[in-house]
């Protein structure tokens, strides 16, 4: 055979080789690695824009939010009522009217006021006579003309006679008169059947429940006063949460009428006994209201910060709110955060308690949590 045909016999053999292992098919690319889609790894700038914190246990105070009312208050408030039984001669104040103590508010007309008077007149003149009676009496047993037993006679004659002339002007004074204007009819001897009533207080009128003509009693209450340049605000504290609430605490007055505005308070008072009726305990703060704006028997919502128990608590810029869910960024390790879903608690001055979903001591996003979230639900959209 000639050498050269077959070196060119083996070389397209060694082609065709070569053409047949090119045909083959190539083997599978290996699938990539699957990552935890609740996981970010933030890279160097992120993390500059992160600010971590432990979780830990700390004092909290938990806001308990009751309803309550704007009420008068009760130490700036009098029920006024007739001083005698009488019958109502004119009315001389109207609703809203602004008084002080002494200023007349009505006019009754009272027999009874007149026959007190009468009383005491003739009280006063019996005084007076056993009064000379007695003068006399000495007089004539210095001279020996009468004897010691007649003197003590008339001295007892005349000490019964002023007593009668006191409890006779302690009557008109239970009946409304002052000792001024029962010294001048002392003087004057001219009785009048007509009786004032008065304030005792410097306030507003709020309420009367009287009409001219009408016949009262002693224990009506015609006026009330108030005044109103400070008021009330009570709730009720359900009796299981009475044991957080003392006096001394703030509170928030949220008064809706007012645009939910809200007024800062003190508890001054807090109940000693539990309503059988509703399980609470009333509690109440004194509010300003020079202002006028607070009026008795407005609705209002009492936000009470309670005495401090040791929580498990996190700043709330922690806190992601996504798809109804709260998140917060947990770190698992170095520059790799976990979104974990927390369930959450009270919150007050910028802190949420913790119910469940983190311990004490897990290290957590307090800042940049928003911007991690974002990058996660970037990813897992893509």
């Amino acid at each position: 055979m000639n050498p050269r045909l077959s070196s060119s016999a083996a070389l397209i053999a060694l082609c065709l080789s070569l053409a047949a292992c090119g045909d083959k098919p190539q083997p599978a690319a290996e699938p990539a690695k699957q990552t935890d889609p609740n996981t970010v790894v933030a890279d160097e700038a992120m993390r500059a824009r992160i600010k971590l914190d432990t979780v830990k246990m700390a004092p909290f105070s938990d806001v308990l939010r009751v309803a309550g009312l704007i009420d008068f208050d009760r130490q700036r408030m009098a029920r006024i009522g007739a001083p005698v039984t009488g019958r109502v001669a004119d009315i001389t104040t109207t609703l809203g009217q602004a008084v002080k103590p002494g200023d007349v508010l009505a006019r009754l007309h009272s027999t009874e006021l007149g026959s007190a008077q009468l009383a005491y007149l003739k009280a006063r003149a019996q005084a007076e006579l056993q009064m000379d009676n007695k003068e006399r009496a000495r007089q004539l047993f210095a001279a020996d003309v009468i004897g010691k037993a007649e003197l003590q006679r008339r001295e007892n004659e005349a000490a019964v006679a002023a007593a009668e002339s006191r409890a006779a002007s302690d009557q008109l004074k239970v009946l409304g008169m002052s000792a001024g204007t029962i010294a001048n009819l002392g003087k004057s001897g001219e009785i009048s059947s007509f009786s004032p009533v008065v304030s005792t207080l410097r306030g507003s009128v709020v309420e009367f429940k009287v009409a001219p003509g009408q016949v009262v009693q002693p224990a009506d209450a015609l006026f009330t006063v108030a005044d109103l340049s400070q008021v009330w605000a009570v709730a009720e504290v359900p009796e299981q949460q009475a044991d957080l609430v003392e006096v001394g605490q703030m509170v928030d007055i949220e008064v809706p009428a007012l645009g939910h505005r809200r007024i800062a308070g003190e508890l001054i008072y807090v109940g000693q006994i539990v309503n059988p009726e509703t399980r609470t305990v009333q509690v109440r703060t004194a509010l300003d209201n020079k202002d006028g704006r607070l009026k008795p028997a407005m609705l209002a919502t009492m936000l009470i910060a309670s005495r401090p128990t040791d929580q498990l608590v996190i700043p709330a810029s922690a806190v992601v709110r996504f798809e109804n869910e709260d998140l917060v960024y947990v770190e698992s390790r170095e520059g790799q955060y976990r979104a974990t879903q927390v369930q959450l608690g009270q919150s007050h001055n910028g802190t949420r308690t913790v119910v469940s979903g983190l311990k004490e001591g897990d290290r957590i996003v307090t800042e940049g949590a928003f911007h991690l979230n974002n990058q996660r639900t970037g990813v897992a959209q893509e």
